[in-house]
């Protein structure tokens, strides 16, 4: 994306449900597929161009269930415009080679963390071999990768990665800041101006995430500096102080209208589309 383009318009991107929340404790996130498409509907009608996907079995646990993961992504396509990407991530727990299966499905775009990271009081876990193999099956099945950098060595490890496998499908690296994770780096501005800061000259866009109360600094230091934004239940279950999330639209709404008050309102899904050099795989 050029800087023109960058700093005329915002891509969205909505994060629903994660891995982290259990059902029972926020009823409110969307962890069945009729949930999931609804909650994709009116995120895009909200603002939103691109949903990042965990996916939840019947008994609204993470899975990484080949079955479950191909619905979610048909279901989203063939009610929206959206740009599908499936975390790679999963829960912490998940073995690394079910992670990789992801791609099976046919997704536009896959998350692809640069490095492990402590994850509150897990690790999550992307060794160096890891993430090459995502990385090459991600180009030779021309799913985008999106980049997450929780660590600023993250941002060294993608600068080895491009040096390694040379450009993603496309030719487009977009990241994402992955800023407030407990024991990793801190949801602050100057956290992610150092990290912007270190980006290898081939990103051709970045955005970042503020996890709970980062959420709103975060949402203002990446819109004041050319980047984009990811909001959603996956990072961020309050909306105020004392006001839980009721949908994630809600979220995105606020995403959109502080977007366009700083000139950079939200990017459509076709803007999207082209800014990520994402695959068309729609059938309607």
């Amino acid at each position: 994306m050029s800087t023109a383009r960058s700093a005329a318009s915002t891509l969205i991107t909505v994060a629903p449900t994660g891995a982290e929340s259990a059902k029972a404790d926020v009823p409110a996130l969307p962890t069945t597929p009729e949930e999931l498409v609804e909650t994709a509907v009116a995120c895009e009608r909200a603002g939103a161009a691109l949903i990042h996907i965990h996916v939840r079995d019947r008994q609204h646990q993470p899975t990484l269930d080949r079955v479950l993961l191909k619905e979610a992504v048909d279901g989203v396509r063939e009610a929206t415009d959206l740009v599908v990407q499936l975390s790679t991530g999963g829960a912490v727990t998940d073995p690394l080679d079910q992670r990789l299966t992801v791609l099976d499905v046919d997704p536009d775009s896959c998350s692809l963390t640069c490095g492990t990271t402590n994850f509150g009081d897990g690790v999550f876990l992307n060794p160096w071999g890891f993430m090459v193999d995502l990385y090459r099956q991600a180009q030779e099945r021309e799913v985008v990768p999106e980049f997450e950098l929780f660590e600023l060595g993250h941002v060294h490890a993608l600068r080895r990665l491009i040096d390694e496998c040379g450009l993603p499908y496309g030719g487009k690296v977009h990241v994402d800041f992955v800023t407030g994770v407990p024991g990793a780096m801190p949801g602050t501005p100057q956290a992610l101006l150092a990290g912007v800061a270190m980006l290898p000259p081939e990103v051709t866009s970045w955005s970042a995430t503020g996890i709970g109360r980062a959420h709103l600094p975060i949402v203002a230091a990446a819109l004041s500096t050319g980047g984009h934004l990811r909001v959603g239940m996956e990072d961020n279950l309050m909306y105020a102080r004392g006001r839980a999330v009721v949908h994630n639209s809600e979220l995105v709404a606020r995403a959109a209208e502080l977007a366009t008050l700083m000139q950079r309102p939200p990017m459509t899904t076709s803007e999207a589309r082209e800014a990520l050099a994402i695959k068309d795989r729609r059938t309607r």
